[in-house]
């Protein structure tokens, strides 16, 4: 069953909700042609988009155009609800590396037509994430450094310093709009870079070389 976050430590938590953030990096934003939010943009992937490190993921029929996104993930730990900011760090159970695939032509399709865009983000294996790391192994997740390599050329590469908000202030957001449960994630955004893949790509994605994910594209 892939639809399980697996920690080094050999504990496993199901998957829950997968919350992403939008447009938490300047040059991202830029690269994609927006501006920077005033309120967080927040979308949801399934429990069904997570796959795990090696697998084989293929491009949907219905798009031409899978473009990748690297992220710092937040896998929670227990319950969280209406937390504070300088809670919000007690709550975490693990950190990881992930990819939000993202069907480029289909998202840009909807926006186009002032239509919602699950379909472009929250398709099957859509959010393949490495296994989760303790928390004692990243000392500062706002201060540490994602990348993202296709058949070994570097694409992404960016430090979560950039990010626009915070994890504690992620946190703190989705747990008094949502409300989090334990083995929901954050996906916090990605750096600027982001690019087609296609057919045959080999990915390897990287959190502060303490962990790594692994992804063929079928």
């Amino acid at each position: 069953m892939s639809e399980q976050f697996i920690h080094t430590d050999g504990t496993i938590i199901p998957v829950g909700i997968m919350y992403c953030i939008g447009r938490n990096y300047l040059e991202h934003a830029k690269e994609m042609g927006s501006e920077l939010p005033s309120e967080p943009v927040v979308f949801i992937k399934p429990a069904t988009a997570h796959a795990i490190s090696g697998s084989k993921i293929a491009i949907p029929t219905f798009s031409e155009n899978m473009h990748h996104e690297v992220e710092l993930v937040v896998v929670i730990g227990k319950d969280c609800n209406n937390v504070s900011e300088s809670e919000a760090m007690d709550y975490v159970s693990g950190y990881g590396v992930g990819i939000d695939f993202t069907l480029r032509d289909v998202q840009m399709k909807a926006k186009e037509s002032g239509l919602p865009w699950a379909t472009s983000k929250s398709f099957y294996s859509s959010a393949p994430v490495s296994n989760i790391i303790p928390i004692d192994l990243i000392s500062e997740p706002n201060n540490c450094k994602i990348e993202l390599f296709v058949n070994n050329k570097p694409v992404q590469s960016g430090y979560t310093s950039d990010m626009q908000r915070t994890v504690p202030q992620l946190i703190s957001y989705i747990s008094h709009v949502f409300r989090l449960r334990k083995g929901d994630c954050i996906f916090t955004g990605t750096p600027q870079g982001v690019g087609q893949v296609v057919s045959g790509d080999k990915l390897l994605a990287k959190l502060d070389d303490k962990i790594t994910l692994d992804i063929e594209i079928e």
